[in-house]
């Protein structure tokens, strides 16, 4: 098993520092992504049950398996937000960081005193990110809003369906993770805009349902010029012709044929040069309207053959082809590994973990993993320490409940 790549120094973002304020999904993941990239992150959690996320779906040794990717290259803080004294010591915090990030809901750190208004003041250099259903203004910025919601309003969810029958999800977060990695995007333009224009700070507003939209395309454009709202299809691309999932004799496989020459050299393999040599599908227009014949043609060829006779018939012919990964498929292949995109992570208590690599892929400063996701409040000490409180200070407000 691949472990992971030896450090580089310096890191990407050697000397930035994160204060993480938040819990579960897209506030932890832009976090996450910082942090591989050589950021400080200081998380702080709530004392007593800390990020939900580490009781979220299967557990060893009472720790959550998705926790130790989520959280790796993190320090965690068991600090209570609600009281004075936690706030007091999480101001101190922001105040010699780079960046804020906080997913609560809008107007939860104003309540606690720690709105953009009263932090530009301790921190002029700030940088904020705010991630949150609707965004920090609107008629609905107070609503409730969670990444499935997101998924819905984007516009996702209404696709994400075979035609007629209930929409589906796509099966992981992705509307809390599309909000995540634009938050990033954020992060490192404010930082950058920092740099060269006299060190002042801003804030990334993010909403999730507006992240999802951001990658829907031609959507909303096709709805404007023509009337047109795209419905759902299936593993078919509407508009783009072939690209569909099709059958095998054990299973199903991808194949992206819409390319001009691909779909000549594709039906030259199956067997349909009439169709590959037809004048009228020589373009995706023309193709796209007589779709579901070329679809049947596939098809046809495809469900007496095996997965693998198709891919090996496909990739010969450059056309491209794949199979449908299951997490067996991606953790036994050869191509993950070359790219070290399966690493092994020890966790804090005693295994060894499987765990997806780094993305994107920096030649000089390259992410890594530098320390396996904390307990609760393990750096609880070390972080205090850091802004100067003694032995003693430190234990007056463990009794207190204010730390843990």
């Amino acid at each position: 098993m691949t472990t992971t790549p030896p450090a580089l120094t310096p890191a990407a973002l050697q000397g930035v520092r994160v204060i993480e304020m938040g819990q579960l999904i897209a506030g932890p993941f832009a976090g996450k992504t910082l942090g591989e990239f050589g950021a400080d992150v200081i998380k702080i959690e709530a004392p007593g049950a800390g990020d939900p996320l580490r009781n979220w779906r299967l557990i060893q040794k009472g720790t959550s398996v998705w926790w130790q990717v989520q959280s790796r290259n993190k320090r965690s803080i068991a600090l209570d937000l609600r009281s004075r004294e936690g706030q007091d010591i999480a101001r101190q915090l922001i105040a010699e960081a780079d960046v804020l990030i906080e997913n609560f809901r809008p107007g939860t750190l104003e309540a606690w005193g720690m709105g953009w208004d009263e932090l530009q003041k301790i921190n002029p250099g700030l940088v904020m990110l705010r991630i949150s259903g609707y965004g920090q203004t609107g008629p609905y910025r107070d609503m409730p809003g969670f990444g499935v919601i997101g998924e819905a309003m984007g516009g996702l969810r209404h696709l994400t369906a075979e035609p007629g029958r209930v929409p589906v999800r796509v099966g992981v977060s992705i509307g809390d993770t599309l909000a995540a990695l634009h938050g990033v995007i954020g992060v490192m333009m404010a930082l950058y805009h920092r740099k060269v224009n006299g060190g002042t700070g801003q804030v990334i507003d993010v909403a999730l349902h507006e992240a999802v939209f951001n990658v829907m395309e031609s959507l909303i454009p096709e709805y404007s010029a023509f009337g047109a709202v795209r419905e759902a299809a299936g593993s078919a691309l509407p508009g783009i012709a072939p690209s569909n999932a099709y059958p095998c004799r054990d299973g199903y496989v991808l194949v992206a044929g819409n390319g001009d020459s691909i779909f000549k050299r594709l039906m030259e393999t199956i067997g349909r040069s009439d169709l590959g040599n037809a004048q009228d599908l020589v373009n995706n227009a023309g193709r796209v309207k007589r779709v579901a014949e070329i679809d049947a043609a596939i098809g046809a060829w495809t469900q007496t053959r095996s997965i693998q006779e198709v891919l090996d018939a496909l990739n010969a012919a450059r056309v491209p082809v794949g199979r449908v990964y299951t997490a067996k498929d991606i953790f036994e292949d050869p191509h993950y590994r070359a790219r070290d995109m399966i690493l092994t992570q020890h966790t804090r208590d005693g295994d060894d973990i499987a765990v997806p690599g780094i993305v994107p892929k920096l030649s000089a400063t390259p992410g890594q993993i530098r320390s396996s996701a904390p307990h609760l409040g393990d750096d609880t000490d070390g972080v205090l320490q850091q802004m100067g409180l003694n032995a003693d200070q430190i234990a007056t407000l463990r009794q207190k409940g204010i730390v843990a």
